[in-house]
């Protein structure tokens, strides 16, 4: 529908709509400045019949420009309150203040493209019912501070913001997630903390991840997308009790492989060893693997470095591994798990990628052909055969 024959229907259906019995009220349209009027009188519709349930997705599909609505937050309290529970608001501009009450129903709150600007932190601390923070792509906000008003809130997802640090009083957060550059994230009282979703930017991300945010020491849930590159030298993980994932019991890794040789000639993924050797309770390992390799130069080049030693697993019971055509150093981690998983009889592995692991690579660029599958069942055959241990081929999904 065209965005004039859009407005023209949103405007009408509320002219006539009474108001009464709405559960939940969603535009997606983007607005040019001129239009923005229309965007006012929805929201005091949206308001005024109480609905819990609020969506404005401002996105601009078509000719976006830099013109974003500010959205009035006080413009959803009537009478001194607000029925919202859940609110998501994509492409617009907020200007928060601690004298914002009124919503002490919020549950769920997800930002997106939104400038904010004003005390961010003021106005959170008075909602205190929220249970769910996302910000996606945010500006505005330097440093991060969520108020310990929010006692309630369990998930906090922090996705590609220009921040410089994040800290958070939230007592009772039970899974917390960052994407972007490597940043000072403090979490306070986070004894309840059980699922981390971590992505740092930049090649040595694995490694940083798990030496560089002591506050996921105690998860039982660790998910981790990151870049490594072959060229590096293996990061080695301290092995002393205190950097000890003693609570980890489920790891899912999506590498993304920075190879300056081609595939089958590094040993990055070989730094997946030190992980393991400080998670000696995990029982589930799903490791999604991609390659990206380029020319190197000769200042590049590094001399060959022996692989880690992985310790004894007593608990890993469940590996499956994708993104695995059976390269040099993946079939030398392969063997490690095998080897060393004391209870693991079962190992699936797939030569394609089964999904996408992460946002550096296109997955069209660098899928695995099934010339890789008879290789890779060879493979499979001589360790099961060596380890005593059953070993999956999954095919590749079908075109």
């Amino acid at each position: 529908m065209k965005r004039d024959n859009f407005i023209e229907a949103v405007s009408c259906v509320i002219q006539r709509h009474s108001g009464v019995g709405i559960n939940k009220f969603s535009i997606r349209c983007g607005l040019h400045k001129e239009e923005f009027d229309h965007l006012g009188r929805w929201i005091s519709f949206a308001a005024s019949s109480k609905a819990k349930i609020i969506s404005f997705n401002l996105k601009k599909i078509v000719c976006p420009s830099k013109e974003v609505h500010q959205f009035p937050l006080e413009a959803l309290v009537v009478q001194g309150s607000s029925c919202v529970q859940s609110l998501y608001l994509a492409d617009a501009s907020l200007k928060p203040h601690p004298g914002i009450c009124g919503f002490t129903l919020l549950g769920r709150l997800v930002l997106e493209f939104v400038e904010i600007f004003g005390d961010f932190s003021g106005f959170l601390a008075n909602c205190s019912a929220l249970e769910d923070l996302e910000l996606i792509e945010c500006s505005g906000v330097t440093n991060l501070s969520i108020p310990h008003q929010l006692d309630k809130l369990q998930h906090l997802l922090i996705d590609k913001m220009a921040v410089e640090m994040v800290e958070s009083h939230a007592a009772d957060l039970a899974h917390f997630g960052y994407k972007g550059k490597e940043i000072p994230i403090v979490l306070h009282g986070l004894s309840k903390l059980e699922k981390a979703t971590i992505m740092f930017e930049g090649s040595n991300g694995l490694a940083r991840v798990f030496t560089a945010v002591p506050i996921i020491l105690g998860v039982k849930v660790l998910n981790v997308q990151a870049q490594i590159s072959a060229y590096e030298q293996l990061q080695k993980l301290a092995p002393r009790p205190c950097g000890m994932f003693m609570h980890l019991r489920h790891m899912t890794c999506g590498l993304t492989v920075l190879s300056l040789k081609k595939p089958n000639s590094d040993n990055g993924v070989l730094q997946l060893i030190h992980c393991l050797n400080v998670a000696p309770q995990l029982q589930t390992l799903h490791l999604d693997m991609i390659y990206s390799y380029f020319k190197a130069s000769a200042h590049d080049e590094v001399a060959e470095e022996e692989g880690p030693h992985m310790h004894r697993h007593d608990h890993l019971k469940t590996v499956h591994i994708s993104g695995f055509p059976c390269y040099k150093a993946q079939a030398e981690l392969a063997c490690c798990i095998l080897e060393n998983a004391r209870v693991l009889d079962h190992m699936e592995v797939q030569p394609r990628v089964a999904a996408a692991i992460c946002g550096y690579a296109d997955l069209k660029n660098f899928t695995v052909e099934r010339r890789f599958l008879p290789g890779v069942r060879e493979w499979a055959r001589l360790a099961s055969e060596l380890f005593g241990k059953a070993i999956t081929v999954l095919d590749a999904p079908s075109e």
